[in-house]
């Protein structure tokens, strides 16, 4: 009777023991705000995420992408290429810029004389090569030589009137042209245009280093440029347009050339000194070169070259 009295109390006891901790045992209810906050919190992840990708892809220089969804036929589209933004469909490339036409011009507007403009100066220079090419096709293969190449390949240092004698009858005017070739020779025309057509050329081709020695020297075929013919000696026409020219080293700051009692300062052209004047008496002797220094020491005399023909003929 005490055991069975005692099993009841036990039993009373363990129901009333499970009716208080039912809370306990049963599931506890979904805490949707915590759910809401993870949801709003992973959306914006995700949106930040393809914000980040699209400023990517507005950083890329070539091409920009859009992000597509599935396609009707149930495929799916990743990145498909779009024109980019900096492209413009009608800008023309900038073209390369091509070699100019026809000769350089001298370093000084006052190389050009007696109104001759740079494209008279270029075309009588045109005409002289086209009459050396010529000239050249008739000689056999044996005794040509250098070819003188294209008047675009020149720089035009001189032009002046030029006066007709009796041994060239006829004014006109010369163009002296210089170029330096890729196996560094210097090479020099002088060209004669009377009547607007080639009349004669004269060519040499020199090396770098002068053959007098000296930091300068006058070219030794410019006598046509000051000189008329040995002919008319003593009986010049006047007055007469002369010039002259030569090469100068890189000591020579200033060169100065006296001619029948006045003296002319030399313009210096890419290593080449011109000069030029006008002549209202006969002279008998050759111009006069001076060569200074940029203290305006003389480095040197043309009297003092003994290369150097002093005297006209």
């Amino acid at each position: 009777m005490g055991n069975e009295q005692h099993g009841k109390d036990f039993e009373a006891q363990v129901r009333e023991l499970m009716a208080e901790d039912a809370y306990t045992i049963r599931p506890s209810s979904a805490p949707y705000p915590a759910i809401r906050r993870q949801g709003t919190t992973e959306r914006r992840r995700r949106v930040a995420a393809a914000g980040a990708v699209l400023v990517a892809l507005a950083a890329a220089p070539v091409a920009a992408y859009a992000l597509n969804g599935n396609g009707g036929d149930g495929s799916v589209n990743t990145a498909a290429p779009l024109p980019s933004a900096d492209a413009s469909p009608g800008t023309t490339p900038t073209p390369v810029q091509s070699k100019p036409v026809g000769p350089a011009g001298p370093a000084t507007p006052g190389q050009l004389l007696d109104g001759i403009t740079l494209a008279q100066a270029s075309d009588g220079l045109e005409k002289c090569i086209a009459l050396d090419h010529k000239h050249q096709e008739d000689l056999p293969p044996e005794t040509r030589t250098t070819d003188l190449g294209d008047a675009d390949d020149y720089r035009i240092i001189l032009a002046l009137n030029s006066t007709g004698d009796s041994n060239a009858p006829g004014d006109g005017i010369y163009v002296v042209a210089v170029r330096q070739q890729a196996n560094q020779q210097q090479t020099r025309v002088i060209c004669d245009i009377v009547d607007g057509k080639a009349d004669g050329i004269n060519t040499s081709g020199e090396g770098l280093e002068l053959d007098n020695g000296g930091p300068a020297m006058a070219d030794m075929n410019a006598g046509k440029l000051y000189q008329q013919s040995y002919i008319d000696k003593g009986n010049w026409k006047l007055p007469f347009r002369w010039g002259t020219i030569g090469r100068f080293e890189s000591n020579v700051a200033r060169v100065a050339v006296s001619y029948g009692g006045s003296t002319s300062e030399a313009a210096l052209d890419h290593g080449w000194f011109v000069a030029s004047g006008t002549l209202n008496k006969q002279v008998t002797l050759a111009p006069h070169v001076k060569g200074y220094d940029n203290t305006g020491k003389v480095v040197y005399d043309s009297d003092n070259d003994s290369m150097y023909e002093k005297t006209l003929p």
